[in-house]
């Protein structure tokens, strides 16, 4: 199976050479765990190599996430600017609609709140490395059962196109939904914050939980986040 590299130096070479390509990762985490400088770290080597990439942001302004892109020295602005990287502008979307409903006085579920296959739409046809950033925010009027079906949907749809796919769920988001995203994609990496209880100092963790047809070590990586992105810590 082809790879690509993640960005990360070293995580490679833990995962049998990168993210396996054509397929879709969960990177899931609480906040300030590291999950969208992962995202970052991925898209920004995919431009490097001449990738077509794409960001779709559901929590953040396009001129936000190239600014911290830029203080984790994993700067996403020049490729931008020439095209190779689009930046979908799903949150400033729905804060516009929002603003909408609210001057007419109507009381409703966002739209771009609940149509998860809708990302899939959004994506053009020469893309071919997408980091979706949060997909937590689409769950919040959903049942478990609908979330299923339409993410089931997403990652068919994503996997068919060869679409190499980095989707970002915050902790909480999949715990309402029962955890089922991680049995859809091809691969999981969990990012957590925890007290060392030797040290009583508070460290980053990084752990794979699967990679399909990948040989994994279930131990916690140590990581932290450097003005030169992520590194990973000896053990």
């Amino acid at each position: 199976m082809n790879r690509l590299h993640t960005g990360v130096t070293g995580l490679d070479d833990i995962i049998e050479g990168g993210y396996p390509k054509g397929r879709t990762m969960l990177i899931l985490g609480p906040t300030g765990s590291g999950k969208t400088i992962l995202g970052i770290s991925f898209i920004q080597q995919a431009c490097s190599e001449g990738r077509k990439s794409m960001i779709i942001a559901t929590e953040e302004l396009p001129e936000d996430i190239l600014m911290q892109s830029e203080s984790v020295g994993k700067p996403l602005e020049k490729f931008f600017k020439k095209g190779i990287l689009l930046i979908d502008k799903v949150y400033e979307e729905r804060t516009q609609y929002a603003k909408e409903l609210q001057d007419i006085g109507i009381e409703g579920i966002d739209r771009l709140q609940t149509n998860i296959l809708g990302l899939l739409e959004r994506i053009p046809v020469e893309i071919e490395c997408v980091v979706i950033d949060n997909l937590g925010v689409f769950i919040l009027n959903m049942s478990p059962n609908e979330f299923r079906g339409q993410f089931d949907s997403l990652i068919v749809g994503l996997t068919k196109r060869n679409i190499t796919a980095i989707i970002i769920m915050d902790l909480s988001a999949d715990s309402r939904t029962e955890n089922i995203a991680s049995y859809s994609v091809y691969g999981v990496l969990r990012a957590l914050i925890k007290d060392n209880p030797f040290t009583e100092a508070r460290e980053r963790l990084l752990e794979i939980l699967k990679i399909r047809n990948t040989k994994i070590s279930l131990d916690p990586i140590r990581f932290d986040i450097t003005a030169k992105g992520i590194e990973l810590m000896k053990k």
